[in-house]
């Protein structure tokens, strides 16, 4: 297994394959910044929560520096994400709709995004991905696990490439991403 492209994504900067992108702001701004200026084609971006604005976005950026053709469907590609914090925004977000009993409103829009596995959903549509699909919540950034899991992902020989790494987004000040390709 090779890495072929790499990006990181921080509150304060996002770095693809050693190269600083020029953005502004921090924190979410810097997302909707970095959106606007190097994806602008996705208006469902704007509706999904923090941490799938974070993967999504990461991972546009990460393909883009790629030399292949992109949205058309694919079996050879998995995508294997990971964090420790799971979904806590929007968990956060959809207990306050059904927290008061005289304001109880549950919202679908925002139950969706409860499940953490929704941003491997948002990249494998957007990209017509029908290969693997996983989102593992571990204690912490444990390399070792990550890479037996991303190995064990190769064990169907339709997999070729995986889209992996760490997507971990707390709230709009606190997230961070680090992604990249890994072929067989």
């Amino acid at each position: 297994m090779r890495s072929i492209a790499n990006i990181e994504v921080t509150t304060e900067h996002i770095v693809v394959d050693g190269q600083e992108l020029v953005v502004n702001g921090q924190g979410l701004d810097m997302l909707y910044d970095a959106y606007r200026r190097y994806v602008n084609d996705y208006p469902k971006f704007f509706k999904m929560d923090g941490l799938c604005k974070l993967g999504v976005l990461a991972s546009e950026l990460l393909l883009k520096t790629l030399d292949e053709e992109r949205f058309i469907p694919r079996d050879d590609r998995a995508i294997v994400l990971f964090n420790r914090h799971g979904s806590h925004e929007a968990d956060q977000h959809y207990l306050s709709t059904i927290s008061d009993p005289d304001n109880y409103f549950p919202s679908p829009s925002v139950f969706v995004y409860t499940l953490p596995n929704i941003v491997t959903g948002e990249i494998a549509i957007r990209n017509h991905y029908l290969g693997e699909t996983s989102f593992y919540v571990l204690n912490d950034n444990d390399t070792a696990a990550m890479q037996r899991l991303v190995a064990a992902t190769f064990s169907d020989p339709a997999t070729q490439s995986v889209l992996t790494g760490w997507v971990d987004f707390t709230d709009s000040s606190h997230f961070e991403a680090n992604l990249e390709i890994i072929l067989r």
